[in-house]
């Protein structure tokens, strides 16, 4: 049996990668990691390793009570999947869209992390 999608990704994040699944048949990045493949239903994904780099495709700034601001962004990945994470070394509010950024791997709460940080500084 192989290991649960859930725990490869995991295990590649503690080792400071960021593990995404392609589809053999269809041939499209496929993330977060499933058994199935999303697009086609084929069960033939493959892991890889991203290299960590893309572009800010929308950024929101929450304020939660009791902390400072902080913000949610959706990053695409040069590889051609999408993912939840945060833009950190920047004010939360200064986030541009269509930024360049690059993954950090940090420890939040005990467990890794995938966070990204900006590439290039915008005039």
């Amino acid at each position: 049996m192989s290991q649960a999608p859930a725990l490869a990704y995991a295990e590649g994040l503690a080792a400071g990668e960021l593990r995404f699944q392609r589809c053999s048949e269809c041939e499209r990045a496929v993330f977060h990691p499933r058994v199935l493949c999303p697009h086609c239903g084929a069960e033939s994904l493959e892991w890889h390793t991203s290299s960590g780099t893309g572009t800010v495709y929308a950024s929101t700034v929450l304020h939660k009570r009791g902390s400072d601001p902080y913000n949610v962004a959706l990053i695409d990945l040069d590889e051609g999947f999408r993912m939840m994470s945060r833009v950190e070394g920047v004010a939360p509010e200064d986030v541009g869209i269509g930024s360049r950024v690059g993954l950090a791997v940090i420890t939040e709460d005990g467990a890794p992390l995938a966070v990204f940080r900006p590439l290039e500084v915008r005039a």
